[in-house]
């Protein structure tokens, strides 16, 4: 996705050693980790290969899975990419490995069966905003537009019509992001 590829160079240009750091965990590795210096790893996003698989999470809910969705998260190995747009702060959840991964997958199980119990359409979250809220941003899976949503609710409402117009838009920003 050449949106998100855009956003992370844009980010790395803010810093000097064109890396971002994070408190380094022995236990929880990432192909995207240059070294680490004491209790901080220096990293920056690395394509992802191979690419994970979203193929399981559309058997599990029987539907396809938007894929602008699929491009958004098996793109690249990374941590929490933070940003503002003209809507405030975003965070973007991006994957760190392959647990990551997987723990995304039962996640969004979890999130579709709520959505299903509440009649609401299926989307997938992609991006938490300020830290005291819990409103996340969302692909709706059936169209492609981002929403802005609120857990067991339905939409609030529209935020952009594609992933790629809003991460055009998004400004980076160096910030540790917070624990969601």
């Amino acid at each position: 996705m050449n949106a998100l590829s855009n956003f992370i160079e844009s980010t790395l240009k803010l810093t000097e050693s064109g890396t971002l750091t994070s408190q380094f965990d022995p236990q929880w590795r990432s192909a995207c980790e240059l070294f680490q210096d004491g209790d901080t790893t220096y990293w920056r996003p690395v394509e992802q290969s191979p690419r994970q698989s979203f193929g399981g999470l559309a058997n599990a809910l029987e539907q396809d899975i938007h894929p602008d969705i699929q491009a958004f998260y098996t793109g690249f190995w990374s941590g929490t990419l933070e940003g503002t747009s003209k809507e405030g702060r975003v965070s973007l959840i991006q994957l760190w490995n392959t647990d990551d991964f997987d723990r995304l997958i039962v996640n969004l199980i979890g999130h579709a069966l709520a959505k299903q119990r509440n009649k609401n359409a299926f989307s997938v979250f992609f991006a938490n905003t300020e830290p005291d809220s819990e409103l996340f941003l969302s692909i709706d899976n059936e169209s492609g537009v981002i929403l802005l949503e609120e857990p067991g609710k339905a939409p609030l409402r529209e935020v952009e019509s594609d992933i790629r117009t809003f991460l055009q838009r998004l400004e980076p920003q160096l910030r540790p992001p917070d624990i969601y």
